[in-house]
């Protein structure tokens, strides 16, 4: 339990890092050096990009303030259960009644919970997996946003080809060898570093949205699935999208703002057992 805290500790930090990193690097490197004269005719190319890029972060920040701001806790619970001494640290939830869970490491007892988020610090559950499957979209599009300028800014600043597509997989081992041999800057090397960084995350965050979004249609939850419990689900799946997203989801897709209404914790969680 012990490396589970340190991870819920960790996590934010890191999300935080290399969400300034990315900023610093669009702005001070990428838009620099791919647009450089600005008052041409590129002028119009700088702005859509900036635009875009604004566009997508803002919507994955206020989406991840979203998720920490409407918590899956349960609003009815007043006791809190502790666990026995003899409880594995392997096991970070119980299962109450009525859909509800008691989380260990946020100690709370959450509604309808989906999993624990270490990157937000809290749980997943009724009352957030609409901003956080749109929090991983967003990441997903800015990380792989972020990997074409990466691509872009060390072809026009270091000449790098990616005509040939083993290029990428070559790129990593290459640029250490050729860092240690004293050949390419810390720069471009930590450049390197970070499009490896964006691919993964964005990859990871599309995975893990679409995973989501299949949960959420078939009317289940991933700590359902980790029980091995089928759900009778009684309702189609566009009516399990609209619980979770709203009436009015289209809006919830490009802003990021509450869509949907919180229903009564008794009535949905009758949708559990």
């Amino acid at each position: 339990m012990l490396k589970l805290r340190l991870l819920n500790a960790v996590a934010p930090a890191y999300f935080f890092a290399a969400t300034t990193v990315t900023f610093i690097l669009h702005f001070c490197l990428f838009i620099p050096t791919i647009f450089p004269n600005p008052d041409t005719s590129l002028k119009s190319s700088t702005a859509f990009h900036t635009t875009v890029f604004l566009f997508l972060m803002f919507n994955a920040l206020g989406n991840y303030i979203m998720t920490i701001k409407y918590p899956a806790e349960s609003d009815n619970e007043i006791a809190i259960p502790v666990c026995s001494p003899s409880c594995s640290d392997k096991v970070d939830s119980h299962y109450l009644l009525n859909g509800r869970h008691f989380c260990k490491l946020c100690r709370k007892v959450i509604f309808r919970r989906d999993h624990h988020c270490f990157f937000t610090g809290n749980c997943i559950g009724n009352k957030n997996m609409r901003y956080f499957i749109m929090f991983c979209i967003y990441t997903s599009c800015v990380c792989m946003y972020s990997l074409v300028l990466g691509v872009a800014f060390l072809t026009v600043e270091y000449s790098i080809s990616f005509e040939n597509p083993l290029t990428f997989l070559t790129l990593l081992p290459l640029s250490t060898a050729y860092f240690f041999m004293g050949t390419i800057s810390g720069l471009q090397l930590f450049l390197v570093l970070m499009l490896y960084v964006w691919l993964g995350i964005g990859l990871v965050c599309a995975g893990f949205c679409c995973q989501q979004v299949l949960l959420v249609a078939r009317g289940q939850t991933w700590c359902q699935m980790q029980r091995g419990e089928l759900v009778d689900n009684r309702s189609p799946w566009k009516a399990n999208l609209k619980d979770v997203f709203g009436a009015r989801w289209i809006l919830g897709l490009i802003l990021p703002v509450q869509t949907v209404e919180m229903y009564s914790e008794d009535t949905d969680g009758l949708k559990q057992d």
